[in-house]
């Protein structure tokens, strides 16, 4: 099959769900998720919580105690994108992050289609924070969304965007996972998997070094970088990702999709609601309907 046709591509209106992370120490992550980032829990699971904002869960932290944080150069997370639907929810969540753990801020940048702010969480896991541009505002060449990699004062930021009504109501704003980037070993690999095999399309690439794919003309679901990476093998089972959920409007989609993954020979685990299955680097994907 060619992701090129209509049916083989992923729906124009899917979503990306919980991101799960397997943690170590359930008492400092959760902290960190919730007096940093504003979230609350939704739900307990054995053992595990599942984190986020007006009942909407955005992480799920799973005990995993015993197990080791990746390696700087090993395949799996380099981050959770969080999207804010706007400048003053976002600024709320960036100043409550900063204030809980300075030094766990990185970097921001005005990408052109939004705003973004990147932290570390306790056990290494990339965060970012980010508003979306309105979308008529995004410039597009051919089928390439056109980003980069502007100067964002976090400074100038706050003082412009920053309310004491953002701050009062931070927990009561939405908040969702707007994408995920991967570390890979290869960005042609990442191509073939998920555009290919999975049905997302190209909308960005970065020298060479980073893949950004959507559905539905966003400007990215997924993206897949080596900077750190390159020639990563398949992951071992340490902390850090779990599972990324990409959510679709009908079992139709799940049924295409595993008709997709058993034409390319990728093993998964279909129960006709959900389906369950690995990339090359075995970073564990689970499509399910919304």
């Amino acid at each position: 099959m060619s992701a090129s046709s209509v049916q083989d591509l992923l729906p124009a209106d899917l979503a990306m769900g919980t991101v799960m992370l397997k943690v170590g120490d359930m008492k400092v992550m959760s902290d960190y998720y919730q007096r940093a980032l504003g979230l609350e829990v939704v739900a307990e699971q054995d053992g595990g919580l599942y984190l986020g904002r007006v009942g909407k869960p955005v992480v799920h932290l799973a005990p995993a105690a015993g197990l080791h944080i990746p390696g700087r150069g090993e395949a799996g997370l380099f981050h959770t994108a969080i999207l804010f639907q706007d400048q003053p929810s976002l600024a709320a969540t960036i100043a409550t992050a900063a204030q809980y753990e300075p030094r766990a801020f990185v970097g921001s940048a005005d990408h052109l289609v939004s705003e973004a702010f990147y932290f570390t969480d306790p056990e290494g896991n990339g965060i970012e924070l980010y508003y979306d541009k309105p979308r008529e505002t995004w410039q597009w060449d051919g089928k390439n969304v056109v980003m980069d990699n502007v100067a964002l004062p976090p400074q100038g930021f706050l003082q412009q965007h920053l309310s004491e009504e953002a701050v009062t109501g931070q927990r009561q704003a939405a908040a969702g996972v707007g994408h995920v980037h991967l570390q890979v070993g290869d960005v042609a690999t990442a191509g073939d998997f998920y555009v290919g095999t999975l049905g997302f399309e190209r909308t960005a690439g970065w020298h060479g070094q980073a893949l950004f794919v959507s559905a539905g003309g966003y400007h990215h679901h997924m993206a897949m970088n080596v900077w750190n990476s390159r020639g990563a093998g398949p992951r071992k089972d340490t902390l850090g990702l779990g599972e990324v959920l990409i959510e679709v409007p009908s079992s139709g989609d799940v049924d295409a999709l595993a008709d997709r993954l058993r034409v390319a020979g990728v093993q998964n685990h279909h129960t006709g609601a959900e389906l369950q299955f690995e990339d090359p680097w075995r970073n564990r994907l689970r499509v399910a309907v919304r």
